[in-house]
């Protein structure tokens, strides 16, 4: 099994790595496949290789969804139920097709309790998790849909933002309105709008930031509105 370049396998030692390649299977979904509708989730664990994958909740009388997460080359579902043992209410959708790799429940709660190198890197990881959801709840509640695209094309630009650098690259304006909790042509207003002050190059699969200064200074702008 090649490493990917994925943090946790570099960090690995020779005997662990190789009960990673004894237990590990990969697994590939095309794009747009829902894969874990049964039960899979409470007995396997998943490290992403390559691909995108999102977890979504759905309003079944709305059809509205919102995105919770979108899982990319070395991000690990499902944490919670690692954790607790208990079903997730969320969905998953393969929003690019991807690899994963597919571990035992029970075997990766065994090197919680006794593998060190595993425990360094899951735990700092399970805390940006909770960042990132705790950051989600608070844009959703306190921030316009125009607010949240701005601060989005700034995260997707920044090398330092783990969950959102380079996501939008090739992720259409359908599911760019479902990370923020609202309906495409919402956003292809919003994006329209800052095509024509020159803040961004609109194409069809890739938003360009032409000017950042601008951006910033627009996201502020909204912000103390």
């Amino acid at each position: 099994m090649q490493h990917y370049g994925i943090e946790i396998f570099e960090n690995l030692d020779q005997s662990f790595e190789q009960q990673f390649l004894q237990y590990g299977k990969i697994v590939s979904f095309k794009k747009r496949e829902t894969p874990f509708l049964g039960d899979e989730l409470l007995k396997k664990f998943y490290i992403v290789l390559e691909g995108k994958i999102k977890s979504f909740q759905m309003n079944i009388e709305t059809a509205k969804e919102q995105t919770l997460f979108v899982y990319r080359a070395g991000d690990m579902f499902d944490t919670l139920i690692l954790l607790d043992g208990q079903p997730h209410d969320v969905l998953y959708e393969v929003i690019e097709s991807a690899d994963v790799l597919e571990l035992p429940m029970e075997k990766v709660r065994e090197w919680l309790k006794s593998n060190e190198k595993f425990n360094q890197h899951f735990f700092p990881y399970i805390a940006s998790q909770m960042r990132h959801t705790e950051e989600l709840a608070s844009d959703l509640s306190l921030y316009s849909t125009s607010e949240r695209l701005s601060k989005l094309l700034l995260q997707n630009i920044n090398p330092n933002d783990h969950h959102y650098y380079q996501l939008l690259q090739n992720l259409s304006k359908t599911e760019i309105a479902k990370l923020l909790g609202t309906v495409r042509n919402v956003v292809e207003r919003h994006l329209k709008e800052l095509e024509s002050e020159q803040v961004i190059e609109n194409q069809r699969k890739n938003i360009y930031v032409k000017d950042v200064k601008k951006l910033l200074e627009t996201s502020e702008q909204l912000l103390l509105n």
